[in-house]
């Protein structure tokens, strides 16, 4: 068997969907690991790594907040 290496670069896309993984799961107190394992990744056109399904973030929140 024989190993090749190549190099591979993560897209900024591909950074921010690391990055919004690690917020959520600190804001959730949950392991990030089966996040990042899901993660499904191919090249782009400038051969760096896209995350094709990237974590989503919610927006909004529960409680009102009071007016000015």
């Amino acid at each position: 068997m024989s190993i090749t290496n190549k190099n591979m670069n993560f897209s900024d896309q591909a950074l921010g969907a690391v990055m919004l993984a690690l917020q959520n799961s600190l804001m959730h107190q949950s392991d990030i690991v089966p996040v990042l394992k899901g993660f499904n990744f191919v090249f782009d056109d400038n051969n760096e790594l896209i995350v094709t399904n990237p974590p989503i973030l919610r927006a909004g929140s529960d409680e009102e907040t009071p007016p000015e």
